[in-house]
């Protein structure tokens, strides 16, 4: 993968409001790059795009769900309208969970897997064809190094990483042929907001 120009470019961003993708948002427009910001908290994000500008750069949220297929849908029509397409996808929203898996529920399982799993498989599913028209396309999954290496009491928040790392790895070799890179950052515990959420 070779180095790329983020001048320019258009990126969206999830999981915005906080932590890491409030950063990368912030870099992107330091560097150059258009930005369309989502989360949950729409007073973080009304913030973050008034920073972005403050930059110089085009910057609009839209607060929501990740999990929910009409934003998906809502998140790519604005990147069209306002930004005219789309070269960056940064499937960064997360959540994660604590505790064994025999003492936990079905539905613990099925939140963290909804949001940190089907929810990025669906949005790069939903914005292949607006990425095909970019002539510098990416897809970045945050995955985590416990996408790498499991842990104990993380059974849960550990597959969903492995997964998206399986699939990442996958996806890359898929896409190839259309010029579209695939890439997977795998932090370890960062300075953030994400052990205030936890389930």
């Amino acid at each position: 993968m070779t180095k790329r120009q983020i001048a320019g470019s258009r990126a969206i961003v999830t999981g915005a409001s906080s932590g890491i993708g409030r950063e990368l948002a912030l870099q992107l427009a330091a560097a150059g790059g258009n930005v369309i910001v989502t989360a949950r908290r729409e007073e973080r994000l009304q913030e973050l795009v008034r920073e972005i500008e403050a930059l110089g750069r085009l910057a609009f949220f839209l607060a929501g769900d990740i999990t929910r297929a009409d934003l998906r849908a809502e998140l790519l029509a604005l990147a069209d309208e306002r930004l005219g397409g789309l070269d960056i996808l940064i499937n960064n929203a997360g959540i994660g969970a604590v505790g064994n898996f025999a003492d936990a529920d079905e539905q613990r399982l099925r939140k963290v897997m909804e949001v940190n799993f089907f929810a990025p498989l669906e949005m790069i599913r939903a914005a292949l064809p607006t990425l095909q028209q970019s002539d510098r396309p990416i897809i970045v999954n945050i995955g985590s190094v416990l996408g790498h290496f499991a842990m104990p009491g993380k059974s849960e928040y550990c597959a969903s990483k492995f997964a998206m790392h399986g699939f990442s790895d996958a996806l890359r070799a898929e896409l190839a042929a259309d010029g579209i890179d695939v890439l997977l950052v795998s932090p370890s515990t960062t300075d953030s907001e994400f052990f205030d959420n936890v389930i």
